[in-house]
């Protein structure tokens, strides 16, 4: 709460819009829900992928490597650090998804008239994406977890950002031109952390 205002001016401020903290707050994942890990298949829809996860077990630091297409192999001890070795499955996948996503997004930006400068890969709890004043496209790596057509509207729209470093009208306009029923994705990507494993975030 900003400093200076009444707490008055505040409660009215929450009442008059707790259907819309409701529906935030289901939309983000639950803390209690209880997950396997690692887990057994780790699903991407928005690349297309179904990962099974093999515990191969062995000396030394853990460490996953992909075999095959579709079959990752956990090496090292997974049992010593729950939480150092989540860091290392989603390190692993910051990399699979940026060697996938990039081209994907040189195509996309191809195919609307768009440019950007770069392409950034982070775990955020709260954004989707952004736009630098560089053209540097940031992307949350959980959108590999959305369908492909909402991977592919959030790209449209990070890209609509290299002309339009706002939110207006204009903006809007240039989004639909490229993405003609970009209000129902962004309704499912608000919608999208429910479809994060919780093991991303641990």
């Amino acid at each position: 709460m900003p400093r200076g205002v009444a707490d008055p001016v505040v409660r009215g401020f929450m009442s008059r819009h707790v259907d819309w903290v409701r529906q935030k707050l289901a939309a983000r994942p639950s803390s209690t829900t209880l997950e396997p890990f690692p887990p057994a298949v780790i699903e991407l829809p928005a690349l297309g992928q179904s990962i099974r996860v093999h515990l191969s077990g062995g000396r030394g630091r853990p460490r996953p490597k992909l075999l095959a297409p579709g079959v990752l192999s956990l090496l090292g001890d997974w049992g010593i650090d729950a939480a150092g070795c989540r860091r290392v499955l989603l390190n692993w996948l910051l990399e699979h998804a940026h060697a996938l996503l990039e081209p994907q997004l040189h195509e996309v930006a191809e195919a609307t008239g768009f440019r950007f400068s770069a392409l950034q890969l982070r775990r955020q709890r709260t954004r989707w994406g952004s736009c630098s004043s560089r053209g540097v496209i940031s992307l949350n790596v959980c959108a590999v977890f959305q369908t492909p057509a909402v991977l592919r509207y959030l790209m449209i729209h990070e890209l609509a950002h290299t002309r339009h470093m706002n939110h207006s009208p204009e903006f809007w306009r240039t989004v639909e031109q490229c993405c003609a029923d970009y209000r129902l994705l962004d309704r499912e990507l608000t919608l999208g952390w429910r479809r994060v494993p919780r093991w991303v975030f641990c």
